[in-house]
């Protein structure tokens, strides 16, 4: 029962070494840190945005003087954003369609996609707001597409696997 007791637990080392001293293990990788190879396109393009967005900010305070100009233009980067953030999903529709499968997209997700995006149209709608209104709608319609998808090829059809009996 030594691995019970107190002293051991508490000074047992932790990660790559906690099996230096045992040679059948010897050392072994973080398995996370294993895969950091394919994580590296998705790095790059989120490495990416985050700096065009950076240099739209630096834009904005550093070379629009006005602030009325500043707040039009700026209004007119976030609409440009939240656009490509609603459309960025299409891909996924397109491979749903072709595997006639919706296990890639969440219901969840589209529900509140949907919810989001026509609260904060309606409220731009009546604050008279374009760019809290018009970035908000291919939301909603992104998302009564995915609802018209999960109707068409609903779960039921994505199944792989026998449900399990109790």
């Amino acid at each position: 029962m030594r691995a019970l007791h107190p002293h051991h637990v508490l000074h047992r080392p932790l990660g790559p070494q906690a099996h230096a001293d045992d040679p059948e293990r010897g050392q072994c990788p973080v398995p996370a840190l294993s895969h950091h190879g394919r994580q590296r396109p998705m790095l790059l393009q989120t490495a990416t945005l985050l700096g065009v967005l950076v240099l739209g900010f630096g834009y904005f305070w550093l070379l629009v003087p006005s602030p009325e100009a500043r707040l039009q233009q700026l209004g007119l980067f976030c609409s440009t954003f939240t656009i490509s953030m609603y459309l960025s999903p299409l891909a996924d529709l397109a491979k749903v369609i072709q595997t006639k499968s919706t296990q890639r997209l969440s219901f969840s997700l589209t529900i509140a996609t949907l919810l989001t995006s026509a609260s904060w149209t309606l409220y731009g709608f009546q604050l008279r707001d374009p760019y809290i209104m018009v970035p908000n709608l291919p939301g909603i319609l992104t998302s009564f597409i995915r609802l018209w998808l999960f109707w068409k090829y609903s779960q039921g059809q994505d199944r792989n696997y026998p449900l399990l009996q109790t």
